[in-house]
C-alpha cells in the first residue's frame, strides 16, 4: 500500500503553477523562471559548474548533499516537461555557461500523452538549442524512471529512453545515464522504498542510487 503525503506539503515543494493544460510555456512557468533568476542575480553561481534542468525529480533533489565535492546548480522547476527546459533554456541554463548540463524531463511529458517520438524530438531540440550558444558542453540525460505511479506507462518511457540513449551513442557530447534497471525489486516492478508515498517522487535513498551512476559525469571542482 502507498504511504500518503499530504497534498498542501507536496505542492509546495513542487511549486507547480495553477494554469490550464493549455497554457503556453511562458504563462505556465513564469513565476517559477522569474524566481530562478531572481536567485541567480542575489546569489550568482559559478560559471562552468554542473547544471541540473528538469522535472520535479531535478527540484527536490539535494544536489549539495549528493555531490558535496563539485559545483553543482539545480535549476529544475516542478510539472515540467522536456520542451519547457527548451523554451527556458536561454534564462536558467545557458547563462552559466556550464560544462555539463544533466537533463531529467520526459516523465510527465509521457504522462501527459506524448508519444515516446515527441519526447526524442523535444529532447533533440533541448540539445540543438544548449549546444547552438554552448557548443563544447556535455548534456547527460537521465532515463525516465520506472515508478509505481505510472507504472501502465512504463513501455513507453523506456521506448523514449531507448532513442535518446540511441542518440548518444554517436556523439561524445552526448551521454545516457540508464537509472531504470537500478529503480527495480527482485520481482522487477518498482521498489517502494525508493519512492515516496505518492509512488512517483524519490527518497533519499533513491537519490543515493541516482548519486551513484551520476557522479562519473560531473566535472571535477576546480
Amino acid at each position: 500500500m502507498l504511504r500518503i503525503v499530504p497534498a498542501i506539503a507536496l505542492i509546495s515543494v513542487l511549486s507547480i503553477p495553477a494554469f490550464a493544460d493549455d497554457a503556453s510555456p511562458h504563462v505556465r512557468w513564469e513565476s517559477a523562471i522569474a524566481a530562478l533568476e531572481k536567485k541567480d542575480a542575489e546569489s550568482p553561481p559559478p560559471k562552468h559548474a554542473n547544471l541540473f534542468v528538469g522535472s520535479s525529480s531535478i527540484v527536490m533533489w539535494k544536489l549539495e548533499e549528493s555531490f558535496p565535492d563539485h559545483d553543482v546548480i539545480n535549476r529544475g522547476f516542478g510539472g515540467s516537461q522536456t520542451s519547457d527546459s527548451t523554451y527556458f533554456a536561454d534564462r536558467i541554463v545557458i547563462p552559466h555557461e556550464p560544462d555539463v548540463v544533466f537533463l531529467y524531463a520526459g516523465d510527465n511529458d509521457i504522462a501527459a500523452g506524448k508519444s515516446p517520438d515527441q519526447v526524442f524530438d523535444d529532447y533533440k531540440a533541448f540539445v540543438a538549442k544548449v549546444h547552438t550558444a554552448l557548443p563544447e558542453t556535455k548534456i547527460v540525460y537521465i532515463a525516465i524512471k520506472p515508478s509505481i505511479a505510472r507504472w501502465k506507462l512504463v513501455d513507453q518511457m523506456r521506448r523514449a529512453n531507448a532513442l535518446v540513449q540511441e542518440e548518444t551513442e554517436s556523439n561524445e557530447l552526448l551521454a545516457f545515464v540508464d537509472i531504470d534497471p537500478l529503480m527495480l525489486g527482485e520481482d522487477g516492478k518498482p521498489r517502494e522504498d525508493f519512492l515516496l508515498g505518492d509512488g512517483l517522487h524519490m527518497t533519499k535513498a533513491g537519490y543515493a542510487v541516482w548519486a551513484e551512476v551520476v557522479k562519473p559525469y560531473l566535472k571535477p571542482r576546480d
